[in-house]
Order: C-alpha cells, then structure tokens, then sequence
C-alpha cells in the first residue's frame, strides 16, 4: 500500500527532476477459470454412518462457498448468479450457474442474481434452486434423489420470515434433507474466533451490521444495519471514475469496481487532512494508482537514417526538377511577351500614316478600342518584362512613374462633348473619386496614429502620477478579458451540445432563414426579401457557424491584449509574478486537474496506452471512508463510529457487563480488510468513550472463510442438535417455524 499523505516525507519535491515512469497495473475482473469436476470426499461414507456429517452453505451475496463439515475449507466457491437460454438453431436449452456464466458471452447477456441488490435477502427463486442444484452436484450428492445429510445454512440478520419459509420449503420439499439449521455468519465467525462478550461489527458484499454479544449470546434487539458494504463501495467508484473520464474508451463494469476497490483503496488515518494534501505533487506518483486497460496502439513504421537520407534526396532531386522546369516556363513565358511588345510596337508606329478608317481596321483586328488602349498594352508588356528580367538576374527595383492625374474634363459640358469625351469624363470622375477616398484613407490612418501615440503617452503620464490607479486598471482588464475568454470557451461547449440554450437559438435562427415564412412579418405591399442590404444581416452567418463573439480575430485579440496587460503588470506591479500569468496558471505542472486526471506526468492524447489509463488517486480513500462518513455518498445514516458507540454508551448503558464489550470489538467480513480499519474504529470509539477507557479491537483470522469455518465446528457439536429443524418438526409445524439458538436469528 502507497504511503499517506499525511506521513512526512524528508526530501524535498522538484517538480523539474524526472519522475520514473508509472507501474501500470493490469484492469481485473471476475472471469471463468475451470470447470469443477464433481467430487464426494473420501471420509463421506463414514461420517455418514455416526450421523455428523453436514453439509455446510455460507449463503452470502457475493459467494456461496460450499462444504462438508469435516473438512477444513470450503469446497465450491460459487457466485450466486445464473443464465439460461435457448439456442434456436441447435434447438437446445443451456443453463450456467456461478462462473461458469462468464464462460459464454451470450449467457452474460441473460445473467441473473439470486439476491436482492444491495442486500443480503435472496429474491430470486429460480436462481436459488439453480445454484442449490449445482451445488450438491458438484460436492458429490444426487439430489435427484434426495440429500441424505443435514444442511447448516447462514442467513442475514434479521432475515425475512418469507425468505427463511421459502428457503425451508425448497430444502424439504425438493432435496428431502434430513435436518436444517440457521445462523447469522458474523455470529459463527465471532464463536470460530473463540468470541464471548464483545461487539461484532461485521462489514460484508452487502451491509456493515454492529452486533453485542454477551456470554456467546447475541443482543439482537440492539443490533443495528448501515446499508453500506463492498457493492455499494464498487458502484460508488464506478460512479465516480464515470463522473471522472466522462469519454473513457474502455468499458467499465462493476466487477472491474470490486477489484479495484479491493486492490488500491485504503482507509485513512486522518481523512480531513490527508484528503486537502492528497493531490500535491510532492509523492503524487507513489499515491497515484495508474490502470491499464487493454488498447491497440497505432503502429508507426520507424525508417532507417539510410531510407531517410534517401528520401530527403528524392525530394531534393524533384525541387531541382520544379525549378528547372519553372525556370523554363518563365523564359518561354518572357520570349513570348517580347515577341507581342516587338508586334504592338511595330503595329504602333504603322499606324502613324494611316486614315482614321484604316487605324480603326487594324485596332479591330487586335480587339482595341483606340491607340491610348494600345499605349497602355505597351506600357504593361514593357514594365512587366522588366520586373521578370529583373528577377531572374536581380538588380534593383524599378521604380514606377507616377502620372499627374488629369481632370481637364470635369469642367467641361456634356454637351460639348462627344460620345468619347463623355466616356472619358465619366472615368476621369470615377479616377478622381477614387484619389479622393485614397487621400481620406490615408489621413484617417495618420489621425489614428496621432491619437494612438497621445493615448500611450497619456497613459505614460498616469502611470506616472498615480501608478495605483494604472495598475487597477490594468487588473480590471486583465480579469474582463480572462472572463471573455472562458465565457466564449463555455459558449464554444454550449454549441456541441444539442440541449444547450446556445444550440437552440442558433438552430431557431437556421429554421427562420429556410422557413419560407420568416417569424419577422413583412409591410403589406413590399414582399421583397431585402436580406443583405445591411451590412449587419451578414453577422448571423458568423452567428450561425460559430456563435457570438467566437471568431478567429477575436480569440487573437483577446490573446494579444492579454499578454501586453500582463506585460505591464509584470513590469510595474511587484505582486504580479510569472506565477500570475495565464499561462503558468494553466500549465499542466500547477494544474490541480491535471493532477486529478493524469497524475504527475504529462498526458499525450495521441496516445492510445494513455487514453486507455484510469488514475486512482483521492478515490482510493474517499471511497472506504463512506463506512464512517456515510454523507459523503449521500446515504443519510449515522456512521460506523456513531452506531457503535451508540450501542455502547446509551444503549448498553445499563448493562453491567457494560465494560466487557469495549474489551473485544470484532472485525469480520470481506469488507472490513481496509487498511487501518481497526485504528479508525479504535481512535474514533475514544472520542465518544471516558478517558482511560480499555478499547480492544481485533480481526478475524480469516475474515471472509471464519463464518464457514465457525459454521463446521458448529454443526457438531450437542448446540447444533438441539437447533436443527428435522422433517418431523417441518411436516408438524410448518416452514415458518423454527428453532432460536445462541449464534441465530430470532423468531418475529
């Protein structure tokens, strides 16, 4: 077991220093290993024959462990479960009792308990019989013909007169046992374990029941149930572990809860202390308990230093290859357009001779409105040519003529002009226009660097004079910007989910732009759709595909802000360290997150082994401490703590063996072999007990076997022959009556 948090630890923790890898431990579960052959013991026949042999069931909800009494341990260690079904195409009926279900996967699918979940009261009938069968078949005994020894039968507390009547009845009626007896499991462990005064505390699959005994009798009337034992431990974890990895690949299931719960949790000694420092990074890898479950890794093929080199080469090769054939396609591409400046200027300076008809002839012929159109095809061919020579040998840039605007036209009447001339003054306009709005832009650029350079130096000469109020500001922003972002994080979530008040806005928006009816009612007379004559209409598309305020410029402002804010704090403000910043604050090394779900190492998502691992971490002592702290769980029961000292200090209170119960706690049950139970049960009784008061507790030897074993030594002895139920007694008096005795239940 991993040491507690709240031991010291003398080294000192860098977070810097390399940690070794995890010890990954494999995911179990409860699985088929064989197939029992039936076996009668060797000693049957004789035992038989002086009347005490008996056939011993621990009836418990998470195994029914089966034997004879002569023998030192149980035989059949079976799981009260059952399946059956039937295969059409074979036309066959099958039936699995116990493990044997886990061996076929469509039983798994059918697969019933015989108990009550949550509970130690048997529900199912056709299952009971179904493991009864198995049972006696296995131990050797036909029941076909009737079992011809007495059975001894543990029960649960306080259990119920239907459940014992109908457990008489099949015991009778269907296997003709000779005799049956009754007893309360932690009532013979305590008796096997040599018990005679003391409190039982018995902690199980199923329930933690607090029994006082005096003188090898059972107080049963102040016996008290908290309805928490091993499964309800299992499906909290598995609560919780879902609660945890909400998207974890692997399939969980309560067996794999039971084992880890019996695996990797612990009790601790100190729970409010341990649990505030579980998850600090100094010894998280030795509390942190990492779970492998199966994966298939992706299979990456590693290339040699000689097959890299070799392909570093092709691709060499092939870029000399592009540029080689670019190289080309440029001076083809540069011939050409020499050859068409060579024509146009040649047809240019044909032109100087001819008519008015004969120039128009030939601009036609070229696709030309008139000769200024073909001066600008020269000008463009020429220049572009120099720019390509240019590149290709270097040299400087040219730099291009500038021609003064001309607006000659403007001032000139459209009635003086021709059709040209109107063309001509209609672009002069338009080119005016044109400089106008460059001219107004470029002032609008230089007033907005003017201003921008008088906010920075107002705001140089406040953070001069009152460098408090600079510096709250600056907080101010930096907290409204960090709420921005997370508000937009949280709308970025709302949106994956369909439920979301987000989702549903946006897909109401998207129904009333496909609707042919918009909810938005029109003017009467004006049915035009004049959606996108306002440049805002277009926002709802941005809406619509990301949501408000979540564009891409947004989140990189938001970012750039951020880090000139924090920039400046870190500059001026001498309480804001590197610690403060955003991102320390959400590096994975001071992420209590991180820690939480991935330990003390970094997480790789790539990776399919990390994807595939559970972290046990505050779960492995969250979950046992429920038992004295059932409100952490949500169970509205006193504690374990609180109900045994209830028993002793009030209940017992009158008692004058009062004293001899505090001298022998008992621990018993699967449930109760946490690690530092016994302490916790001894410092917590303490507080509630006068001081100097003797408190003794102890375990069972075995916790789980010591019921069967007390229950063997039990069935020989003269007490169990005054305490069976024989035929006679069950044929004269009925299933419901049956006989009391010191280690059973009592009759109600």
């Amino acid at each position: 077991m991993a040491p507690s948090a709240t031991e010291p630890v003398a080294p000192s923790f860098d977070r810097q220093s390399p940690i070794p890898p995890p010890q990954l431990y494999p995911v179990r579960e409860a699985h088929f290993e064989q197939y029992p052959e039936p076996q009668r013991p060797d000693g049957y026949r004789t035992a038989v024959r002086r009347n005490d042999a008996a056939i011993v069931i621990d009836n418990g909800s998470s195994a029914c462990r089966a034997g004879w009494s002569f023998e030192n341990k149980p035989r059949l260690n079976v799981t009260p479960i059952f399946s059956k079904y039937r295969d059409r195409k074979l036309g066959k009926t099958y039936s699995f009792v116990g493990q044997d279900v886990l061996s076929d996967t469509t039983a798994r699918g059918h697969m019933r308990n015989a108990f009550e979940a949550g509970t130690g009261i048997v529900s199912n009938w056709d299952v009971m019989e179904s493991l009864l069968d198995y049972t006696f078949i296995k131990m050797g005994v036909d029941s076909s013909e009737g079992v011809n020894v007495p059975i001894v039968m543990t029960e649960a507390v306080a259990n119920l007169a239907y459940s014992r009547k109908s457990m008489t009845e099949i015991m009778f009626e269907c296997y003709n046992v000779p005799s049956l007896s009754y007893g309360i499991d932690s009532l013979f462990s305590y008796d096997y374990n040599n018990g005679k005064t003391g409190l039982v505390v018995s902690s199980s699959h199923s329930s933690t029941h607090v029994i006082p005994v005096l003188n090898s009798k059972a107080i049963l009337t102040q016996a008290t149930r908290l309805n928490w034992g091993g499964s309800q431990s299992a499906d909290y974890l598995l609560k919780l572990i879902r609660l945890k990895y909400p998207t974890f690949p692997g399939k969980l299931n309560a067996s794999q809860a039971e084992h880890m719960v019996r695996d990797h949790c612990y009790l601790s000694q100190n729970y409010d202390q341990e649990i505030a420092g579980y998850l600090d990074w100094e010894g998280l890898e030795d509390r942190d308990r990492v779970i492998q479950y199966p994966f298939v890794e992706e299979v990456i093929i590693q290339k040699s230093e000689e097959e890299l080199a070799k392909i570093a080469e092709r691709k060499q090769e092939s870029g000399r290859r592009l540029q080689a054939q670019a190289q080309k396609m440029r001076l083809e591409k540069l011939v050409q357009k020499e050859q068409e400046l060579e024509y146009y200027r040649d047809l240019q300076s044909r032109l100087v001779d001819q008519t008015k008809k004969e120039i128009k002839r030939l601009l036609d012929d070229e696709e030309m409105k008139d000769e200024a159109a073909l001066e600008r095809t020269i000008k463009e061919l020429d220049k572009s040519i120099r720019k390509q020579r240019i590149k290709d040998v270097g040299g400087p840039e040219i730099e291009e003529e500038v021609e003064e605007p001309d607006y000659s036209l403007l001032d000139t009447p459209d009635d003086q002009l021709d059709e040209a001339g109107i063309k001509a003054k209609r672009h002069q306009r338009l080119m005016k226009s044109n400089n106008e709005a460059r001219a107004r832009a470029k002032a609008e650029k230089e007033r907005e660097k003017a201003r921008i350079a008088e906010e920075q130096r107002a705001d140089e000469e406040r953070r001069e004079n009152n460098l408090e109020g600079w510096l709250q500001d600056r907080r101010s922003a930096r907290a409204e910007i960090i709420q921005k972002m997370k508000d937009r994080d949280r709308l970025k979530a709302d949106l994956g989910n369909r439920k979301s008040l987000a989702s549903q806005i946006r897909m109401k928006s998207i129904a009333n732009l496909a609707s042919d009816a918009p909810t938005k009612k029109r003017r009467r007379g004006n049915d035009d759709d004049n959606f996108g004559a306002n440049d805002d209409d277009w926002g709802v598309y941005r809406q619509i595909a990301t949501g408000d305020g979540s564009d891409d410029e947004e989140e990189e402002d938001f970012g750039a802000g951020l880090k000139t804010l924090e920039a400046d704090l870190l500059k001026y403000d001498p309480e804001f360290t590197d610690q403060h910043t955003l991102d320390a604050q959400t590096d994975w090394t001071k992420s209590l997150v991180h820690a939480f779900l991935r330990g003390p190492r970094p997480f790789d998502p790539k990776s399919q082994g990390e994807a595939h691992q559970l972290h046990l971490n505050v779960e492995r002592i969250r979950v046992p401490e429920v038992i004295f702290q059932p409100a952490i769980a949500g169970l509205d029961q006193a504690g374990l703590i609180e109900i045994a000292a209830d028993i002793l200090t009030t209940r017992l209170n009158n008692n004058p063996n009062q004293g001899d119960f505090l001298k022998d706690i008992f621990l018993t049950g699967g449930h109760s072999q946490f690690q530092n139970f016994d302490e916790r049960l001894r410092e917590g009784l303490r507080g509630y007990l006068p001081a100097g008061a003797p408190v003794a507790v102890r375990r069972a030897k075995d916790p789980i076997l010591d019921s069967w074993k007390g229950a063997a030594r039990w069935a020989g002895s003269e007490k169990w022959k005054s305490s069976q139920i024989t035929r006679a007694d069950y044929l004269e008096k009925g299933a419901e009556w049956f006989k009391e005795h010191d280690l059973g239940n009592a009759y109600s």
